[in-house]
């Protein structure tokens, strides 16, 4: 089988981005604050590769304890403010890009405006606008095939020419689910030495940790 794929749709956090650590601290930090029970490994090993609403309606269900209106709009207040201090480009990224020669885009969980600041802190936008694809676009976020059928839909692209990079199992089961190709990706300060392998469980082809190695990758006979 070919590795070389027409189309390359990237994850964002945890991908492109150094963010999963501190978005599950910021996460942990405000919940705790209102009662909840979590911890920021509780928000890495369920929910990372999720939309927030659905870790929202699960945590209310969980705990049974309701989520006050406009906490939401409180933790992503939050989280840009870190974001804002902290937030690096994964090492290798731009590098990277630099020597693929086919078309890219990215497909998050997170939402447009975050999507948008937190590429455009890690001066990452102009690699990808207009090609940056939400899950609030489709009816379902992943591990449902939605984001991607949508993502390869809009670039021109049919699923079996388009290779996913994933941080995250609701990812991974969302490219496996779409009919598309992926590889799982470790080098997020969020992975554990675990990681890869329970990506590649899921179905991911292999997994890797550094960005710099996707091009020699792609090469593979």
């Amino acid at each position: 089988m070919s590795l070389k794929p027409s189309l390359i749709i990237f994850d964002c956090d945890g991908v492109l981005i150094d963010s999963e650590a501190i978005a599950c601290r910021v996460d942990a930090e405000e919940f705790s604050r209102l009662g909840f029970v979590l911890t920021a490994k509780d928000v890495a090993d369920r929910f990372v590769g999720k939309t927030a609403g659905e870790m929202f309606a699960t945590l209310q269900a969980e705990q049974g304890r309701p989520i006050p209106e406009g906490f939401e709009t409180h933790l992503r207040e939050r989280i840009h403010e870190a974001f804002q201090r902290e937030l690096r480009p994964i090492p290798g990224v731009a590098e990277t890009l630099a020597q693929l020669h086919m078309a890219v885009c990215v497909a998050s969980s997170s939402g447009p405006e975050r999507l948008e600041m937190s590429l455009e802190i890690a001066g990452m936008l102009g690699h990808f606008t207009p090609h940056v694809f939400s899950a609030h676009m489709v009816a379902r976020g992943k591990p449902a095939p939605d984001l991607f059928h949508h993502a390869a839909a809009a670039m021109g692209q049919a699923p079996e020419s388009c290779l996913v990079i994933e941080d995250s199992v609701a990812g991974v089961q969302a490219a496996v689910a779409a009919r598309m190709r992926v590889f799982g990706f470790t080098g997020g300060s969020h992975c554990t030495a675990a990681h890869g392998g329970r990506l590649e469980a899921e179905g991911a082809e292999l997994s890797f940790g550094n960005m710099t190695a996707l091009p020699g990758l792609l090469q593979r006979p």
